[in-house]
């Protein structure tokens, strides 16, 4: 009998599970599981771009649904996180819009975000959701979203701008209502303000809704400017119709329109009408300088073709007020007319000058006469001594100086003042009167009756003062061989006022004196004057004019 090797392996049996190989031999090994996605090394996987762009595409919306699609669920919060901080800063719409940083930023975010979406889904599959060209069509219309937002996001911040132009032009008719209430004066920034904001909307925002009101909104403008123009405050309209006039030298004239020319007329009637309202009044303006302004600037208007004629008128109208109860005060108006007329320009009104001076040389002299009647004899030698100093040419000249001299007289001997001096010489014989001046000093004689004059005396080298008036009426003017300075005067017979000024070489306690006398047909008449000392302090004083004796002879000082 032949033996065997009881070493040999069975057979396995059918449905054992096992399978003959030589690792049976050595021990049972378990396989490895399938992978969960493609190897990362080596060529993509079938299908692996498409999906790549869809997921890319997918990323770009902000959505991060890229991310969502290979299930990376924390890379697609940063795209949600990402997009939720662009709304929450872009809306509500800005007129600034969203800062260029943000935008440039979440734009650089959304490009990694796409590219690592794609990276991933290049190894990664989709699992249940649509077929990769599926999704990447839906890719490309979830880009509406970023774009159409982006869109209305413009029209928005649009719609923002136009809103905050229109609050500006609505602050700019504010300012303009307000300042239409009180005067240029008070009002002038605000106009000026409001008016830059029309011009930077129309200029900086040209084809903005609020660019589209502006020429209306100049044209309420100008009628607010000019509202003391309307209400014919023409006085109180110069400066504001002047101020709109300069505009177009800093707003575009065609912005303005025919408002650039507007303001001429009225301006020019303002013109006229302030300064011929202070032609007759009393402020220290004349309407000079309106009248004058208007002469320059508007040469050829109806308004400048106005003025020869109103001041004339005014000047004769005044002239004539000479005549009433107080020249003075119109004297003082036609000064105030020659002003107005100085400051205009002699080529627009070449008469005017000359009936101005000819109207105030009328109301000196007139003012002059009405002192002295009214006995205010001071003022009235004031004004007749400068009307005949100033109007040498004056046939009046010589009688203003013979009231200026009674009016001298007067204001130390007011019976001196009961008439003025006339003005014509008398008729008839006259008397001479002869005097002699035995004093140390010079003497003025002044005189006044049927005839007004004065003459002068020059002083006696080798006369004394005297002591007492009982000395000086014995011995003044007496001295044998002493030549006495003397004045011989002819005067009608009548009542005569004197009066005896003491001149250089008195001391200044020398007093001028007035006297009266009355002068007689046929007689010849003598005076002396002459110095006395009445205290031991040297105060010199006059011996009063001697009563003039009614004798043929001549006659001196007892």
């Amino acid at each position: 009998m032949e033996s065997r090797d009881q070493s040999e392996t069975p057979e396995p049996r059918p449905g054992s599970g096992r399978e003959p190989g030589p690792e049976h031999a050595w021990g049972a090994v378990q396989p490895p599981p399938p992978p969960t996605r493609p190897p990362s090394a080596g060529p993509p996987p079938p299908g692996a771009v498409p999906r790549a762009v869809a997921a890319g595409l997918l990323s770009l919306s902000g959505l991060g649904l890229g991310h969502v699609l290979v299930r990376r669920w924390g890379r697609a919060a940063v795209s949600w996180a990402a997009t939720a901080l662009l709304l929450l800063v872009a809306l509500p719409a800005d007129p600034d819009g969203v800062p260029a940083a943000l935008v440039a930023g979440y734009l650089l975010l959304l490009v990694l975000v796409g590219a690592d979406a794609a990276r991933i889904a290049l190894r990664t599959g989709f699992g249940r959701w649509p077929r990769p060209v599926v999704a990447a069509l839906l890719g490309l219309l979830l880009l509406a979203v970023p774009v159409g937002g982006t869109l209305a996001y413009g029209s928005a911040r649009d719609e923002a701008v136009e809103e905050e132009l229109l609050d500006r032009l609505e602050e700019g008719d504010a300012l303009v209502a307000k300042a239409a209430k009180s005067s240029f004066l008070l009002s002038a920034p605000d106009y000026r303000f409001a008016l830059t904001l029309y011009r930077s909307l129309a200029e900086d925002h040209p084809g903005s809704r609020a660019a589209a009101l502006v020429p209306e909104r100049l044209e309420a403008y100008y009628a607010a400017v000019a509202t003391p123009y309307r209400a014919k405050k023409h006085c109180a309209a110069v400066e504001p119709l002047t101020y709109l006039r300069t505009l177009p030298g800093s707003v575009d004239p065609e912005l303005l329109g025919d408002l650039a020319g507007w303001p001429d007329t009225p301006l020019a009637e303002s013109l006229y009408g302030c300064g011929v309202s202070r032609l007759a009044g009393t402020g220290p303006d004349s309407g000079g300088k309106e009248l004058g302004t208007l002469l320059r600037t508007f040469p050829e208007s109806t308004q400048a073709g106005q003025v020869g004629p109103a001041v004339s008128g005014k000047i004769r109208q005044q002239v004539a007020g000479l005549k009433g109860a107080d020249p003075c005060t119109v004297t003082g108006q036609l000064r105030r007319t020659s002003t107005l007329v100085a400051e205009l320009p002699e080529t627009s009104v070449p008469t005017l000058g000359r009936q101005a001076d000819d109207g105030v040389r009328d109301g000196v002299y007139a003012c002059g006469v009405d002192e002295f009647r009214d006995k205010r004899f001071a003022d009235a030698r004031k004004t007749l001594t400068d009307f005949a100093d100033t109007y040498k040419e004056d046939g009046r000249r010589g009688h203003a100086r013979d009231i200026a001299i009674a009016a001298e007289i007067a204001e130390a001997r007011p019976s001196a003042g009961k008439r003025l001096p006339g003005s014509g010489k008398p008729g008839g014989a006259r008397m001479e009167l002869v005097i002699s001046n035995g004093a140390p000093n010079d003497v003025e004689v002044l005189y006044t009756g049927p005839v007004t004059g004065t003459v002068k005396l020059k002083a006696c080298g080798s006369c004394e003062r005297f002591s007492s008036e009982a000395t000086g009426a014995a011995r003044a003017c007496r001295a044998s061989g002493t030549s006495y300075p003397k004045a011989r005067v002819r005067l009608p017979a009548g009542e005569y006022h004197f009066l005896y000024k003491h001149g250089t070489g008195a001391t200044a306690a020398a007093d001028s004196y007035a006297s009266g006398s009355s002068v007689t047909s046929g007689y010849t008449y003598t005076s002396c004057t002459y110095v006395i000392e009445r205290d031991p302090y040297g105060l010199d004083l006059p011996l009063p004019l001697p009563t003039l004796p009614d004798l043929l002879k001549p006659a001196y000082a007892p």
